[in-house]
């Protein structure tokens, strides 16, 4: 199993709309919005990295009011 954050920008007055659409959306472990340069964290997973990606490109960043994702792979150290 592989494991992102979402680092979300939405447009002004959004993030409450984008994390309740992006709650619903399979492979979403868990939305918060916060405050802070970003909008709204999303932890995802999926069984591959190319899953992982599709999730993202295919679904996340399709939502309506998203400005600019950035993506941060969990990492085990």
């Amino acid at each position: 199993m592989v494991q992102a954050y979402i680092l979300i920008q939405t447009e002004v007055g959004r993030a409450r709309d984008v994390a309740g659409l992006i709650a619903d959306l399979p492979g979403v472990v868990r939305v918060d919005a916060v405050t802070g340069p970003y909008d709204v964290v999303v932890l995802t997973e999926a069984n591959t990295v190319d899953e992982l990606g599709k999730l993202i490109v295919s679904n996340v960043q399709m939502v309506p009011g998203i400005t600019r994702t950035l993506t941060c792979s969990v990492v085990r150290l």
